[in-house]
């Protein structure tokens, strides 16, 4: 598997794997049209925020990721929100997840990389711990302005 970053080329063929990602069991918004694409022309601008990545394989989009940045006071150091990790059903279960979180460890250094999970998904929290993941428990609130 090749990862590499998001480009408008991919916009479609990430855009219908977002409506899949965030109408599965995984998430618990349904997010839209509107929230997809925005997603993905922010990973495709030069923002400071959002980061975008695509796993191929054969030259097949087999996946996608996107990272959120920001600072975490609690720990002291700039912060990866891994926002979506999405793998065709296919090709799960084979890796390819455990070889973005290398890439991951790989590319951010000094980092702590945070992220959500349904308590129910319980092959994505083996994939996670297997990544050295753990668990917090806070419960996390939200306000859109």
């Amino acid at each position: 598997m090749t990862i590499r970053k998001m480009i408008k080329e991919d916009k479609d063929i990430v855009f219908n794997m977002m409506k899949v990602f965030y109408n599965s069991d995984a998430v618990l918004t349904n997010g839209s049209d509107e929230i997809y694409n925005n997603d993905i022309d922010t990973c495709i601008s030069d923002s400071p925020y959002l980061e975008g990545f695509v796993f191929t394989l054969n030259n097949e989009i087999i996946g996608y990721s996107m990272i959120a940045k920001s600072f975490s006071t609690e720990f002291g150091l700039p912060c990866i929100w891994l926002e979506d990790l999405y793998i065709i059903e296919k090709y799960r279960h084979l890796g390819y997840g455990s070889q973005f979180f290398k890439y991951l460890d790989d590319n951010f250094k000094n980092v702590i990389i945070r992220l959500e999970v349904e308590e129910y998904n319980l092959k994505a929290i083996e994939c996670y711990k297997k990544n050295n993941y753990n668990f917090m428990e806070y419960k996390e609130m939200y306000k859109i302005k």
